[in-house]
């Protein structure tokens, strides 16, 4: 680890700090109906898709009109992925998907996963990437925006009876017009500054040194890549996503790549303290993300740097003889990031549900791509996607605050409202469904021949990339291990029912819970109210969050990284 390393992790996170409170003013004006400046397009949208967008629906019909919008735009992708090779803006003259592909890609764009068991640049036609993939890269994010906001509103209404949360169809556009577009397009113009492509030509034709010809893949780059960034979503352009030089250029562009990461979530969580009308509040659950998120950096990059001690025993760490210690572990790293930016790189892509990668994780010393799974498996909470992050640390707040209740014999209180039964059963479905669909589809894989031939390594790290790969599609994040095979028929049909599952699965909690919340009337303060401002609420929603986890995911853990870690120290390798 080096002084430097760690001012570049400093200068990322106070950035981060500092663009909260402004970002949550956009967005607070957004969702409040006070930012119109498209007002024209907007109307035309609701027009032509017949809604009444004014209309304050029910928590059910929320979630009906969320689950048919879904439905119908995964069956439009799929029928175009199928149908590729005879439609426009197909240069290359690229195939149809096949079936089980089609069908897993179509659920993966869909659910703001965006896994890729294929090569972009030789699978994916223009047409393909920019109506369908890029389409689900903006509606997919405004979705998740949508249904944390209308989380929010049923935190913040005074409790009318009615279980109503705004409107799907307006959350769903203004998200889009004017938040997802305008932060894309200036992302995107800073892309190609740094040298992203954005052109419709075709490959280009380069000759090697050796003389021979190479095809150079392009296309509209930059264009995908902003949003893919924005939107917490993650799918490359290109199979080496964010390590290839097309998509990621330079240190700059990497540094944006980052920052626009965290931009939203960042933001959401000030929006949520303005609308609940308690902004200290708000600033508490963005410290419990920061702490979790400045411990998994260090953790990661103490790992890397540190090196794997095999290699400076056997005097294979030609880094390290050079500089007179470790040269730490450079494997499936691009030199143009080094070690801080690629462990920072890997932890905010796992903190954030957007699965871009500057480095190959599978590569990472044990301890280090364990820290990137367990963000994942904590329920994407560290900042989470663009919305599921909020709704998901809600979740845990809420069970904090019950616990904290039950431990004073208090019924539990949340921002005034009461949390009962109902309420906590909709907490705990949503608790309980992730790992049961994870640890499930984990076990079927370790044991049945389909699972086990996808494997590129024996041993616990091949438990670990079967566990990563279920555990990145259930969360909706979408980064690999990269070294396990998935591009099967088996995986490419579990791989699809776990991001279905882990993004429906989920929603339909969060909006009943929603809809519970916004019937009950809040009641004031008392001295017996637990607080939710200060360090105490931090720490203890901090144990909540930890202790869930480990007692969930811990023995699977146990067999995989932690014993990995374990026999790399005493010089044990699997062949």
């Amino acid at each position: 680890m080096t002084t430097n390393g760690w001012i570049q992790i400093a200068l990322f996170a106070v950035a981060v700090v500092l663009v909260t409170k402004p970002m949550g003013l956009y967005l607070t004006a957004v969702f409040e109906g006070r930012v119109r400046w498209l007002a024209p397009i907007e109307n035309v949208l609701y027009t032509m898709a017949g809604v009444t967008p004014d209309e304050d629906q029910h928590w059910t019909r929320y979630a009906g009109s969320l689950l048919v919008f879904s439905v119908v735009s995964m069956l439009l992708t799929y029928a175009v992925l199928r149908l590729q090779a005879s439609l426009p803006l197909n240069p290359t003259g690229l195939a149809n998907v096949p079936d089980r592909q089609a069908f897993e890609t179509a659920a993966s764009f869909l659910t703001n996963t965006n896994w890729q068991s294929y090569a972009g640049e030789s699978t994916m036609s223009y047409f393909s990437q920019m109506t369908q993939l890029a389409f689900h890269n903006f509606v997919s994010a405004a979705v998740g925006l949508g249904v944390a906001v209308a989380f929010v509103r049923g935190l913040a209404k005074r409790g009318d009876g009615t279980g109503r949360i705004g409107n799907f169809w307006s959350d769903l556009v203004r998200g889009t017009l004017y938040v997802l577009l305008p932060l894309s397009l200036v992302l995107a113009l800073i892309f190609v500054q740094q040298g992203v492509p954005q052109t419709f030509e075709g490959p280009v034709s380069a000759t090697t040194l050796e003389g021979a010809t190479q095809l150079i893949a392009r296309g509209p780059v930059a264009s995908q890549e902003a949003i893919k960034q924005i939107g917490t979503n993650g799918g490359g352009f290109f199979n080496a996503n964010s390590a290839h030089p097309f998509e990621n250029p330079t240190p700059f562009s990497n540094w944006w790549s980052m920052f626009a990461i965290f931009l939203i979530p960042a933001g959401v969580v000030w929006m949520f303290g303005r609308m609940v009308g308690n902004i200290r509040h708000g600033w508490a659950v963005l410290s419990a993300m920061f702490v979790l998120f400045i411990a998994g950096t260090g953790i990661v990059y103490w790992a890397e740097a540190r090196g794997n001690p095999m290699h400076a025993a056997a005097g294979v760490d030609v880094a390290g003889v050079v500089a007179g210690h470790s040269g730490g572990n450079m494997e499936g790293k691009e030199v143009r990031f080094g070690i801080a930016n690629s462990a920072l790189y890997a932890v905010v892509t796992t903190d954030a549900s957007c699965g871009a990668v500057n480095s190959m994780h599978d590569s990472f010393t044990a301890i280090g791509g364990m820290i990137p799974l367990v963000n994942m498996q904590l329920g994407e909470l560290i900042f989470g996607g663009v919305g599921a992050g909020l709704y998901g640390m809600l979740i845990m707040v809420v069970l904090t605050v019950f616990i904290a209740g039950l431990m004073v014999g208090r019924t539990p209180e949340y921002l005034g409202k009461r949390i009962q039964q109902r309420e906590i059963q909709m907490a705990m479905l949503y608790i309980l469904a992730f790992p049961a669909v994870v640890l499930l589809l984990t076990a079927l894989s370790v044991v049945l021949p389909a699972g086990l031939a996808g494997l590129n390594n024996r041993g616990p790290h091949g438990l670990s990339e079967i566990l990563y790969a279920f555990t990145s599609t259930a969360a909706n994040n979408g980064s690999a291990f990269a070294g396990l095979t998935g591009g099967t028929d088996y995986y490419n049909t579990l791989f699809g029912v776990s991001m279905i599952l882990g993004r429906f699965a989920l929603i339909v909690p969060v909006l009943a819970l929603a809809g519970f919340l916004a019937e009950r009337k809040p009641a004031p303060a008392t001295a017996g109210t637990f607080p939710v401002t200060g360090p105490l609420f931090v720490a203890l929603l901090l144990g909540v969050i930890l202790i869930v986890g480990a007692l969930t995911f811990f023995p699977v853990l146990a067999l995989g990284p932690i014993v990995e870690q374990l026999q790399m120290l005493s010089g044990r390798v699997f062949a």
